[in-house]
C-alpha cells in the first residue's frame, strides 16, 4: 500500500477491494464464472443494439428505449466485472483511490440513467395501452430523442456534482474495503477527512434522481393494470400484458434488488447477504435484461429469425 505523510496522518493512496477474499480456494472457478456472464452479456446486448439498427420494424420508440437500455448495460457490465476479471487472475486486490472514485461515478451514473430510462420506458407502455389512438402524437421521435437525451445528460450532471464533494475528501489509515467493487458506503466509511457533508449532497442528489423517476414508473403501471384489468376479453387482456410483461419484469429486478442492498448497507451481520444481492443487480442483472426481452419478445425473436433467414440466405447464394 502506498502511502504519504500529510498533517501527522497517514493518507492512503491505494484501497483493497476484499469482496472475494474470502473465497480464494474458488478464484478459478469465479474467474471462469464471471468471464462466461461477462461475455454473455455484452453479446446479449449488442445482439439487440445491431437488430434495432438493421430491423425496419423495430424502428419504433419502445425499441429506441431499449436499444438505449442496452448499450447502457454494457457499459455498467464493463465499468465493474473487467476489474474483477483482472483481480481475480492476478489475485491483486488494489485499486487507486483515483481510480475508486471513477468507478464510482460510473457506477452512480450510469445506475441514475437506467432510472430515468426505465421511467421513460414505463411512460410509453403507457401511452402504448392506455392513451393508443394518441401514441404516435405524444410519442414521436422528437420526444423519444429528449428524452433519452435528457435522461443520460441530467445524470451526468447530477453525478459530476457529487464527484466534486467526493473529490475533496481525504482516505487515511484503514484501507481495506469489504466489497468488490468501489460502491459509496464502503467509501465513505474510510474517509478521514468530514463525510458528513458529502452524505447529505448524496441523500439530497439520490431523492432528487430516483424517486421521481421511481414514482413515474409506479403510477404508469398502476393506470396500465387498471386498464388492462377493464379489458373484458382475455384474449384482449393477453396482449396488453404482453405489451408490458417484459419491461415490468425488468424494472421489478431492477429496484427490488437495489432497494435490499442499500436497506443492508449498514448491517455487519448481514454484510455477506449485501454482497450476493449486490452481484445480483450489478452483474446479473445486465445479463438477464437482453434474454428476458428476447425470449418474451415476439418482435425481437421475429428480427433475430429474419436476420439469421437472410445470413443463411446469402452464404447459400455465395
Amino acid at each position: 500500500m502506498k502511502k504519504i505523510e500529510w498533517r501527522n496522518e497517514t493518507i492512503i493512496t491505494e484501497f483493497i477491494l476484499h469482496g472475494f477474499g474470502d473465497l480464494k480456494e474458488i478464484h478459478n472457478l469465479l474467474f471462469i464464472l464471471f468471464l462466461i456472464i461477462y461475455i454473455m452479456t455484452m453479446a446479449g446486448n449488442l445482439l439487440i443494439i445491431a437488430l434495432i439498427v438493421t430491423d425496419q420494424h423495430l424502428h419504433t420508440p419502445m425499441y429506441f428505449f431499449l436499444g438505449n437500455l442496452s448499450c447502457l448495460e454494457t457499459c455498467y457490465s464493463s465499468t465493474i466485472l473487467p476489474r474483477i476479471l483482472v483481480s481475480l487472475l492476478n489475485e491483486n486486490y488494489t485499486v487507486s483511490v483515483n481510480g475508486c472514485i471513477l468507478q464510482l461515478w460510473a457506477f452512480v451514473f450510469l445506475a441514475v440513467t437506467e432510472c430515468y430510462l426505465l421511467a421513460a420506458m414505463s411512460y410509453d407502455r403507457y401511452l402504448a395501452i392506455c392513451r393508443p389512438l394518441h401514441y404516435s402524437t405524444l410519442m414521436n421521435f422528437k420526444i423519444c430523442l429528449q428524452l433519452v437525451v435528457g435522461s443520460w445528460i441530467g445524470s451526468f450532471v447530477i453525478d459530476t456534482i457529487l464527484l466534486t464533494f467526493i473529490l475533496k475528501l481525504s482516505f487515511c489509515g484503514h484501507n481495506l474495503i469489504e466489497h468488490f467493487f468501489c460502491d459509496f458506503i464502503p467509501m465513505m466509511n474510510l474517509a478521514c477527512s468530514d463525510a458528513s457533508q458529502v452524505k447529505l449532497v448524496s441523500a439530497i442528489l439520490t431523492s432528487i434522481s430516483t424517486l421521481p423517476p421511481f414514482f413515474l414508473t409506479i403510477i404508469s403501471y398502476a393506470y396500465i393494470i387498471a386498464a388492462i384489468l377493464g379489458i373484458p376479453s382475455i384474449i384482449g387482456r393477453q396482449k396488453a400484458f404482453s405489451i408490458c410483461s417484459s419491461h415490468l419484469i425488468v424494472v421489478t429486478i431492477f429496484y427490488g434488488s437495489l432497494t435490499i442492498v442499500y436497506l443492508l448497507q449498514d448491517s455487519n451481520e448481514l454484510r455477506e447477504l449485501n454482497k450476493v444481492f449486490s452481484v445480483f443487480y450489478t452483474i446479473l442483472t445486465p445479463l438477464f435484461n437482453p434474454l428476458i426481452y428476447s425470449l418474451r419478445n415476439k418482435e425481437v425473436r421475429g428480427a433475430l429469425g429474419r436476420t439469421i433467414s437472410k445470413y443463411t440466405t446469402c452464404i447459400q447464394v455465395h
